[in-house]
């Protein structure tokens, strides 16, 4: 199965919907917004751009897409977050307001907003499991991983104040960074969770 006959949706609630889509088409994938339920039908994948996961989640209950969304990735719809996607991806938040919900189905607990404020935002190299050359990372407001799953792979980390987080995980199906692949140019995040979406079928 090639990135052309792949068929991958891309949440359009809130949030860097057209970098995330310009990205997939740019490897030969045909992109979905998905806003309501029935836009979940047909698709192979999905990603959860980042934007603002406490806006992100309420707009889901909004629009009546949180609890199908929820059941389409607990059935194994294979899923890439980034930034507030990972925190909606996570099984569990620190910081979180008090009625902030997530999808779950990585066994992660997330501090969001971790790195700091808007202003604290920065761009680093780092290494990336099974790649020669590093990643270039862009942390906007972004959350970090605190408590990682025996079944949770880490594939990103960086370092801060002495103390390593995880920046990149995934577990199974699901795919999630703290970083923004989708504004550097850098395709090979986008590239590796469509191989996630060919080898489910």
């Amino acid at each position: 199965m090639t990135a052309a006959s792949l068929r991958v949706g891309v949440l359009a609630v809130q949030g860097d919907v057209r970098e995330h889509r310009l990205a997939l088409e740019s490897l030969g994938a045909t992109v979905v917004p998905v806003r309501r339920p029935a836009e979940l039908h047909g698709i192979q994948g999905i990603v959860i751009p980042g934007g603002e996961s406490t806006v992100i989640d309420k707009l889901l209950r909004a629009f009546d897409l949180f609890d199908p969304l929820r059941a389409a990735l607990r059935r194994g719809l294979p899923a890439y977050g980034s930034c507030a996607g990972m925190i909606l991806l996570a099984d569990r938040i620190v910081d979180g307001t008090a009625d902030q919900q997530t999808l779950g189905g990585i066994d992660i607990t997330v501090r969001r907003n971790a790195f700091g404020r808007q202003v604290d935002s920065f761009e680093q190299d780092l290494a990336y499991a099974g790649w020669s050359a590093p990643v270039r990372a862009v942390f906007i407001r972004a959350p970090w991983v605190e408590q990682v799953g025996q079944q949770v792979e880490v594939l990103a980390e960086v370092a801060i104040g002495g103390v390593t987080h995880p920046v990149a995980v995934r577990q199974g199906a699901l795919l999630a960074t703290s970083f923004h692949p989708e504004v550097t140019g850098d395709h090979r995040v986008h590239r590796q969770f469509l191989d996630i979406v060919a080898e489910r079928g």
